[in-house]
């Protein structure tokens, strides 16, 4: 790897001029960490808020790879560059992503437009891995409009996908019953969409009434999620499914700054807690201990201790 094509200016200004090898060397520094990839998110996070992110999650089976393949022709054929990246389950030997996601997106290989990139989860919880929003970034600043991120489909603990993507998909399959009882707490609640694939099988109309009856369970803060099938394997629906997220774009976060703003702050609320989770689990101190004492006491209730741990200053 050249060490001075590698500097962080010299990458960024290469992607942007569509250097798709400047791009994949941007990436490879974000997951490998370290001081050149801070400096790169620094340096690169003022060129991003172009794009829209789009998550694609649900179990294991539901067919979002499928439906991923064919998204990607519907975008690309009303002129947009299109970015996937599938967090794939990492290898036990190397550690690196098994791209099963990503063969099923063969189709798109050829085409300039499209990126496509597995990402290890290494074991990350949430579904996701823990440079995804480096990533983002810099597909942002590489000039990609549309970016799709699908997670590794393990169920609930996905729900961190809520604070990466402007729009979450949660793909279905006809049948799931019980199952979808099961989601409803974690990737239920977080459906901007609900979709339900494979919809040429027996029981697609059952599972959409069953989802929508669903919906009702849902607090009154959140926006009715549409309900729609599809049939990934011929792209039956897609369209459809393309329309629906435009209108959700449109009408809960239409200002591409404003959008840019929600997900900055997701993302500062998201290493705000796990600094926060760390210093609170790995160090003691005695106004820490004093605010522990006092909710093992019952004088503070668990609300007023979290909001005195959010007062103390921290080295």
């Amino acid at each position: 790897m050249n060490t001075r094509d590698d500097k962080p200016v010299v990458l960024i200004d290469a992607l942007m001029a569509g250097d798709r090898r400047a791009l994949g060397r941007a990436i490879t520094l974000a997951e490998t960490g370290g001081d050149r990839a801070a400096t790169l998110g620094r340096q690169i996070r003022k060129h991003t808020g172009n794009a829209r992110v789009i998550g694609i999650t649900g179990p294991p089976g539901a067919g979002k790879s499928t439906l991923i393949n064919a998204l990607i022709g519907a975008l690309r054929a009303c002129g947009q560059n299109v970015a996937v990246l599938a967090v794939d389950p990492s290898s036990p030997i190397s550690g690196g992503a098994i791209l099963g996601d990503r063969l099923r997106m063969t189709a798109h290989t050829g085409d300039d437009g499209v990126f496509i990139r597995s990402l290890a989860a290494r074991g990350h919880l949430g579904g996701l891995t823990a440079s995804v929003h480096a990533v983002i970034d810099i597909l942002d600043a590489g000039g990609y409009q549309q970016i799709i991120l699908e997670t590794v489909g393990t169920g609930q603990s996905e729900v961190e996908i809520r604070e990466v993507a402007d729009i979450r998909v949660v793909v279905c399959t006809p049948g799931m019953g019980d199952d979808i009882q099961a989601i409803k707490a974690g990737l239920f609640e977080i459906a901007d969409i609900l979709v339900v694939n494979k919809a040429d099988q027996d029981g697609a109309d059952q599972t959409v009434r069953h989802l929508e009856s669903m919906l009702a369970l849902r607090g009154p803060d959140h926006v009715r999620a549409a309900v729609l099938k599809t049939t990934a394997t011929n792209a039956g629906g897609v369209d459809e499914l393309l329309a629906a997220i435009d209108r959700h774009s449109n009408t809960i976060n239409p200002d591409p700054d404003q959008r840019r703003r929600d997900r900055t702050r997701r993302l500062l609320a998201s290493r705000a807690g796990a600094l926060l989770r760390e210093h609170l689990l790995r160090h003691d101190n005695d106004k820490l201990n004093a605010i522990c004492d006092a909710l093992e006491r019952g004088e503070r209730t668990l609300e007023d201790s979290a909001n005195d741990v959010l007062k103390l200053k921290y080295p």
